[in-house]
């Protein structure tokens, strides 16, 4: 019997390709957003207002009704939970999505809201792997990333190949991580 293993090998590559379509997409996404971190919030869009009372509160005469009455001010008041005082003079209140902070002595803070970031909250959900089979099916995915690369070396044949210029694509590959851990590790 003769085994045609450049078939197989396309076979594999290509199935693979394609059952996981997704999961590149989804740990491409995250890849990135985890990449830049220090430029944004990916799983959050984060909208700080600052505000001012104009006066003083006294931290003895605060009830509910008083802080109800402030957040209306700056149309919140649907979306009180609860407050309480993290420091002697700092009223914290807890929004639907947000919270505020205020200086009683000086009647200066900030609202700050949050809302999920579409696509990429979700993603990098999936990325951090939540439960058990999701993680047993992340690590089949990376498995199958390893034979989807192997693959790929031997899908084509000749001077385009991994005997031709694939040889050269490979090896620059490989150097460009190489290069930087000797540099930046």
């Amino acid at each position: 019997m003769n085994i045609k293993w450049r078939k197989i090998n396309r076979i594999f590559h290509r199935d693979l390709g394609y059952l996981f379509f997704g999961m590149t997409i989804i740990y491409a996404l995250s890849g990135i957003a985890v990449n830049h971190l220090k430029d944004w919030n990916p799983n959050y869009i984060v909208k700080i207002k600052e505000i001012n009372l104009g006066y003083s509160l006294n931290k003895d005469n605060i009830n509910k009704e008083q802080v109800l009455s402030i957040l209306s001010e700056y149309d919140e008041g649907n979306n009180y939970k609860k407050y309480y005082f993290p420091r002697e003079n700092t009223l914290k209140i807890f929004l639907r999505n947000g919270s505020a902070e205020i200086d009683i002595n000086t009647g200066i803070g900030k609202i700050e809201k949050i809302k999920k970031r579409q696509v990429f909250n979700q993603v990098n959900y999936l990325h951090y792997n939540p439960v058990k089979w999701w993680t047993v099916f992340s690590d089949i995915f990376s498995g199958s990333l390893i034979i989807i690369a192997i693959t790929g070396l031997f899908v084509l044949k000749g001077k385009k190949g991994i005997t031709g210029r694939g040889a050269w694509l490979t090896a620059i590959g490989l150097l460009i991580p190489i290069i930087f851990l000797i540099i930046f590790n």
